[in-house]
């Protein structure tokens, strides 16, 4: 950090003082963060975002100044003055950046006083979330959070930086904007100057962006605010912040090349260990089969096979009902695990949150199969499977066996889950890929209706007369595991666009209504482009090693999507909702 503007209260970071300034006058300001009497001395921890000195008074420096430090107690803000003085040999402090030092205190001042914390601000031990939240501007001056948050800052800045280097210009899109469409709920705004009509938050600038590639700005970012109005979980927020992007006259390679110069530098300024780029890149359809997910994590086995043909003809009615229906059976190899009884039944649940009906178990011995489902095999299809599995006595197999659109996702998330319960999944290495060539369109199972597999505006490959078979022009890019970013070159051209709102079934009347003005802009000259947007939040916890975004960002909600700080939300005053022309339908909770 650069020295401070020397003021009234400080001339230097608490965390900065060194050696090499010993004998200078240095004036510094913070909180106490511990405080400890040792009679004829009083040492205290002071402590700004900057980090920690030892600051000491002595009593013969003055009764008055030997009294503020006696009224000091945690969280209270001063601001001393003094001489910075070499601890000696047997006192330096190795684990703190100014162990070596300390401030001799002949001047004092004390800025404001405070109340006992509801919580040790000194340690960063487990809090309750909620009072966490609650007294959060206390949660954030812990040490753990605020690295947090200046790492968060870093990841900004550096993104921010190659993105300027590479000729993008940041421009604001609205935050008050029309509702459209795209995936999710819309958070609604009343509109006082335009009674019964409302603004929508957006979920996402994408329409904006399109707009500007058409207008001509070539290059586009945006640290975006986006809202979703959808059930909360440990990686989504009801407002999150994404860096959007946008390229003109490019295709997906280019878009890719920038991705991966940008976020390898924010992996590189926060020291996260990654393959350097280029990055492989997995089909959507490998990466369904191989890891039961679009997200697949990298870095353990496990590798789920489609057996269903080894399988087929068997006199397990189980599996056989589900190939004569058109289903498929998707197997991997768990190795050599002693499982009871128990823990093999827990396994079902796993796989039957995503529709699945069971997991089926069976433990390779003497080259064949033991246990009750063995005798409905034959030895030829035991070999078949055991050979597409590379399976040893003593593995253990799962099998899971659904339609095509279930299979893959339950067995991917038992892959997750053993590899968990196994210890499988290393913390300190991390995989990284893009997953690519997804299909255009995903089909209600019961009605046959398709719905964009990322939104309507993906450019497709392939013959637009058979949209089921279309693929798309997307591209997700996916750390441990999780998805980071995604995007997608976009359509460009008015008939094309069409093609695909009829194929969602969007008519004419109600895309024109929807999004009559980019439909229109299509009708003057709209280049080919294409972008990305990542999650910043998902980023910044992924770094900083945090399982919840809500530990990524400065004042969050809860998983009820409450904010414990504010209250918000919170019943509207009657005179507003009168204003707006709103009539409440249920009446406020009783406070």
């Amino acid at each position: 950090m650069r020295a401070p503007q020397p003021n009234q209260y400080r001339d230097s970071w608490c965390g900065e003082l060194t050696p090499d300034e010993v004998g200078r006058q240095a004036r510094v300001a913070g909180w106490v963060h511990r405080r400890r009497d040792h009679g004829g001395l009083i040492f205290i921890d002071l402590r700004d975002r900057s980090g920690i000195v030892q600051i000491v008074f002595h009593p013969e420096r003055g009764a008055e100044l030997f009294a503020l430090a006696e009224q000091l107690r945690p969280e209270h803000v001063v601001s001393v003055s003094g001489e910075l003085l070499a601890r000696s040999a047997e006192n330096v402090n190795p684990e703190m950046a100014t162990g070596a030092v300390e401030l001799e205190v002949s001047q004092g001042e004390s800025l404001a006083s405070s109340h006992t914390p509801p919580f040790a601000i000194d340690d960063d031990g487990p809090v309750d979330e909620t009072t966490r939240l609650r007294y959060r501007w206390l949660d954030l001056r812990r040490a753990g959070m605020q690295q947090t948050m200046i790492t968060r800052a870093l990841i900004t800045q550096t993104l921010r930086q190659q993105l300027v280097e590479r000729d993008f210009l940041e421009i604001e899109t609205p935050i008050l904007t029309k509702s459209t469409p795209e995936g999710a709920r819309d958070f609604l705004v009343p509109s006082r100057m335009n009674p019964g009509d409302w603004y929508a938050l957006p979920q996402s600038p994408q329409l904006f962006k399109q707009l500007l590639m058409m207008a001509g700005y070539e290059r586009y970012f945006q640290i975006a605010r986006c809202f979703r109005d959808e059930d909360l979980r440990a990686d989504r927020q009801p407002e999150f912040t994404q860096l959007d992007v946008e390229m003109a006259f490019v295709d997906e390679d280019q878009v890719i090349e920038v991705s991966e110069a940008a976020i390898a530098a924010v992996f590189e300024a926060t020291d996260f260990p990654i393959a350097p780029t280029p990055w492989p890149r997995i089909g959507y359809d490998e990466a369904m089969l191989r890891y039961g997910s679009d997200r697949p994590d990298l870095r353990f086995g496990l590798e789920i096979k489609d057996v269903s043909e080894q399988l087929r003809g068997s006199e397990f009615k189980v599996f056989e009902s589900v190939l004569s229906g058109g289903g498929t059976v998707r197997a991997l190899n768990a190795g050599a695990r002693e499982m009871s009884r128990s823990e093999l039944d827990s396994l079902n649940e796993v796989v039957q949150v995503h529709g699945a009906k069971a997991v089926a178990p069976i433990v390779v011995g003497d080259g064949g199969w033991t246990g009750n489902l063995a005798k409905f095999f034959t030895a030829e299809q035991i070999t078949a499977v055991n050979q597409a599995l590379e399976a040893s006595d003593g593995d253990l197999l799962c099998f899971v066996a659904d339609s095509p659109s279930v299979a893959p996702v339950a067995i991917g998330a038992l892959r997750l889950e053993l590899g968990s319960r196994f210890g499988l999944i290393p913390d300190d290495q991390h995989s990284v890929c893009w997953v690519v060539d997804f299909p255009m369109f995903e089909a209600d199972e019961e009605s046959g209706d398709l719905t964009a597999l990322h939104h309507p505006f993906t450019a497709p490959e392939g013959d637009l007369d058979d949209p089921a078979a279309l693929r798309s022009r997307a591209y997700d890019l996916v750390v441990d595991g999780n998805e980071l970013g995604g995007g997608s070159i976009r359509i460009n051209t008015p008939e094309v666009q069409s093609r695909v709102f009829d194929a969602i079934g969007l008519d004419a009347d109600e895309a024109k209504e929807r999004f009559g003005f980019l439909l229109e802009a299509l009708e003057y000259g709209a280049p080919p482009h294409g972008g990305i947007a990542f999650g910043l939040d998902r980023i910044a916890a992924l770094v900083c090693g945090r399982d919840s975004i809500r530990d990524v960002i400065a004042f969050p909600k809860t998983a009820s999507g409450a904010d414990p700080l504010t209250g918000a939300p919170a019943p509207a005053d009657a005179r507003q909702l009168r204003d707006l022309g709103i009539k409440p339908q249920t009446p406020p909770a009783a406070s």
